[in-house]
């Protein structure tokens, strides 16, 4: 009976991509950075695929130095993924060097299960509700500034029509629907595109926590979980300024099974979408 090839951690495979990545920004093969390092072809490629479970400090700092990786903080953040590479559960710490964490790993996933008990979730968010969430917190005020953070959505969103989209189940508590009442002309706009979504297929599934569903388990805050073809699920909490990334099997369980009870204490989606058309043509 053959072996099952191994599943890598989200990390342990980021740092392969960003080797690999460097290597090839240097113009050298394989052939070319075993050469430099002194190391076999096999080495270097095991590193790269993830065959070999964690590479040390020492051996990314000399392939750094083969590539002519200079910049410190690049470096520094680089040792540090690699010093985490076999632990479970990190803070996003690294944004201003790598591409942010959260959408390269949304774009990765073949399944995207998201709770929300206040907002929309990012991915099915409109224009006009991106727009008024930046000004009612005054997180961003600048008409220029706030069309960046539009077109980011927009192209964030892409994903969910691209040929490798994943499957998306979006579970929304009712008072983040109920909320937008008070702006109607972006309430008709943002749940009636939550209706024709839920409605249309096309792997995306939209339920609604009533009301009536009272306190329940999701009282306690959003998250989303992520699977993938190649690696180990990972489930994101977000914060007020970084994202908590859990990859231990009992956390991701635990918010699978948590997820399945949101999903029963939920309207199915013939009613969910029944309860946003309502929504949406009200007055």
């Amino acid at each position: 009976m053959p072996d099952t090839p191994r599943r890598l951690s989200v990390r342990r495979r980021r740092l392969s991509e960003e080797l690999r990545a460097l290597r090839l920004a240097a113009g050298m093969t394989l052939d070319d950075a075993a050469a430099a390092t002194e190391w076999s072809v096999g080495k270097v490629s095991n590193i790269e695929t993830g065959v070999r479970l964690r590479p040390s400090v020492v051996e990314v700092r000399a392939l750094l130095d083969v590539y002519k990786v200079t910049d410190e903080r690049r470096r520094e953040a680089l040792f540090a993924i690699t010093r985490q590479a076999g632990k479970k559960g990190w803070w996003t710490k690294y944004g201003d060097v790598f591409p942010d964490e959260f959408p390269v790993l949304e774009s990765e996933a073949t399944a995207i299960s998201t709770y929300q008990p206040m907002i929309i979730p990012g991915l099915l968010q409109t224009p006009s509700y991106v727009e008024s969430l930046m000004r009612s917190g005054n997180l961003v005020r600048d008409p220029i500034d706030i069309q960046r953070v539009i077109d980011a959505r927009r192209r964030r969103q892409e994903l969910l029509s691209g040929p490798d989209r994943p499957e998306l189940w979006a579970i929304i508590d009712a008072g983040a629907i109920e909320r937008l009442r008070a702006i109607p002309d972006v309430c008709r706009e943002q749940v009636g595109h939550l209706a024709d979504l839920a409605d249309g297929g096309d792997g995306i599934t939209v339920q609604i926590v009533p009301f009536s569903a009272g306190i329940h388990a999701g009282a306690k805050g959003s998250f989303v979980l992520m699977d993938f073809a190649a690696a180990d699920p990972v489930v994101y909490l977000e914060m007020d300024q970084d994202g908590l990334f859990l990859e231990e099997p009992d956390e991701t369980s635990r918010y699978r099974n948590l997820f399945n009870h949101l999903v029963s204490r939920s309207l199915d989606v013939d009613q969910s979408v029944a309860y946003l058309r309502e929504i949406a043509k009200a007055p």
